[in-house]
């Protein structure tokens, strides 16, 4: 493939890097926001994801140019479509995450610190691990490495899983009254938003590992 070919790409995985760099930010700051409930920190969180759509919608631009201008095969179009579905991927995990600031804002100075210290950081802490693993395989091209890293996204995402359902049950068990449910309620949802940006990385740890390894592409 053309030299030009390879710097288009460099150019794409570049954009690509720096869209999920910040995805990854702005999670860490919602973890230790939740731990003290820091609007300040709430809103640091969301400055890191600002503008992701326009940002995903030039890459996915530059995408469909360099298909028409290259034609690529083989692993070169293998990586090409990974970087043109993990755009939409980081999108909507930016937008969970924009859901997740915004719902857990309204509750979180209602809501049992303990509750939050059991369930909702080390949730917070599993989804902020699971796009680090993730990133990290954008820059892997060892077969078993890859296959590692994508378990180890997985085993995050499942702890998230996990998780919630236990702070679900909790969550009831507490609700004594309609005040109460409706608190729990809103909390609840809040989370699941981190839980999908979580499912999120395991789409993209799947395509990196088609980009990279091959096999068959998986929704």
């Amino acid at each position: 493939m053309s030299v030009n070919f390879e710097e288009n790409l460099v150019d794409i995985k570049g954009k690509v890097t720096a869209i999920g760099k910040g995805l990854l930010e702005s999670n860490k700051f919602l973890l230790e926001a939740l731990k003290d409930c820091d609007s300040e920190k709430f809103n640091e969180a969301r400055s890191h994801i600002k503008n992701v759509s326009s940002k995903t919608d030039d890459i996915d631009n530059c995408i469909v140019k360099v298909l028409a201008l290259y034609t690529p095969e083989a692993t070169d179009l293998r990586h090409v479509i990974a970087y043109l579905k993990i755009t939409n991927d980081l999108s909507r995990a930016s937008s969970s995450t924009r859901s997740f600031i915004r719902g857990f804002t309204d509750v979180c100075a209602d809501v049992d610190v303990e509750t939050i210290n059991e369930y909702a950081v080390p949730m917070q802490a599993s989804t902020v691990r699971a796009i680090e693993l993730a990133l990290s395989m954008l820059n892997c091209d060892d077969a078993d490495e890859i296959q590692e890293l994508y378990n180890e996204v997985l085993i995050e995402e499942n702890k998230t899983d996990d998780l919630y359902e236990m702070v679900e049950r909790n969550l009831s068990l507490q609700a004594d009254g309609s005040s109460s449910f409706e608190k729990f309620h809103k909390m609840l949802r809040a989370l699941r938003k981190s839980g999908k940006v979580a499912s999120r990385t395991i789409s993209i740890a799947n395509l990196l590992v088609y980009a990279k390894v091959g096999g068959t592409l998986r929704s």
